[in-house]
Parts: structure tokens; C-alpha cells; sequence
């Protein structure tokens, strides 16, 4: 799918959200990128298969 020269990640792999993105709607709270990830603001994703992660974000550290 991806037609960079150094090929983004793919949508299976781990490091996916460092594809590169090919649409933005920050209006609407998610990005499409080149590998067909859906990226959504709260860290969710849905994959082109049609597969759900749930949003994973960083846990606060307690001071």
C-alpha cells in the first residue's frame, strides 16, 4: 500500500502508527494513514482488516 521510498510500517506491525499520514481530520478526531490505519485522537486505532485496538494511552505516573 505504502509508496514512500523507505517503505512505512505496515498495518500488522507493531510500530504502525509511524506511517506516514495521507489524510487528516483533526475536526473529527482521526488521521488515515498510508499503511490504511485509522488513527483517532484518543490513541485508538481500527486496522484495515476491519480489527479494533482499543486506545492505549500512558499511564500517569503518582508523584
Amino acid at each position: 500500500m505504502c509508496q514512500h521510498r523507505i517503505e512505512c510500517p505496515t498495518a500488522d506491525s507493531s510500530d504502525r502508527e509511524a506511517a506516514v499520514p495521507v489524510a487528516l481530520h483533526p475536526d473529527q478526531g482521526w488521521s488515515l494513514l498510508c499503511n490504511g490505519v485509522l488513527l483517532f485522537e484518543d490513541t485508538g486505532e481500527l486496522l484495515p482488516d476491519g480489527r479494533v485496538i482499543a486506545p492505549h494511552r500512558p499511564l500517569a505516573f503518582a508523584s
